[in-house]
């Protein structure tokens, strides 16, 4: 579906993926009211996982924030799929939660996330700047180095 949002994609050279399937017993997405709740979205392409590792051991803050950016691009996916396929219908997006698999004493987690969170503005412009939250964890699923989650508002 053509629309502002999906010609600012186009514009800047990204082809979203298709909204990945959950691995478990949940739901990729929770539509509350005006919100969309985005479950917590791992570094997916095209079905594989990449990313795989710790931060500040099998990649530094620069590499993780590359797989953050690939969370954020499955987020967008998902709320794509939450909104019927157009997403012009996001309002704005409200909130990210960012989880980074590093070192123990690794620092740099909002660097790390701001892959993600600089995706959204890029994306959506003002209504992408959100509030958020970035920790360190000492491992996620299925050992990659970051997962994101996300509240959407929709119209």
């Amino acid at each position: 579906m053509a629309g502002k949002i999906n010609a600012r994609l186009a514009e800047l050279g990204i082809v979203l993926p298709p909204a990945p399937a959950p691995a478990a017993n949940y739901v990729p997405f929770v539509i509350s009211g005006s919100l969309v709740l985005v479950s917590g979205q791992i570094p997916l392409v095209d079905g594989a996982i990449q990313g795989v590792g710790k931060v500040g051991r099998d990649m530094d803050t620069a590499g993780g924030a590359e797989i953050a950016r690939i969370c954020g691009l499955n987020l967008i996916a998902q709320a794509q799929a939450a909104c019927d396929g157009d997403l012009d219908r996001i309002a704005r997006v409200v909130k990210l939660g960012g989880f980074v698999n590093c070192v123990e004493d690794f620092t740099e987690h909002p660097e790390v996330v701001n892959g993600a969170s600089n995706l959204m503005v890029d994306v959506f412009g003002e209504i992408g700047r959100h509030s958020r939250f970035a920790v360190g964890a000492s491992s996620l699923p299925r050992g990659v180095a970051v997962e994101v989650e996300a509240i959407f508002e929709r119209s």
